[in-house]
């Protein structure tokens, strides 16, 4: 009996579910996909939007000063 539990043991430490293997059973393959378009989608808008956002807040509120 003890032999067996200290063979055992190890091996379970060692087999740990990978973090993709979980998120593909979490979320599934169309899950990963929509997140990482999703992802991709929001960065670009973001980058894009944010480098003219200044001038665009600017010109409002010289708009409504002037």
């Amino acid at each position: 009996m003890e032999n067996n539990k200290t063979i055992n043991e190890p091996a379970a430490e060692e087999k740990k579910p990978s973090k993709w293997k979980s998120l593909v059973k979490k979320f599934g393959i169309g899950g990963i996909i929509f997140f990482t378009v999703k992802g991709i989608i929001s960065s670009t808008l973001i980058y894009f939007l944010g480098k003219n956002a200044w001038s665009v807040i600017a010109g409002y509120f010289t708009g409504i000063f002037d």
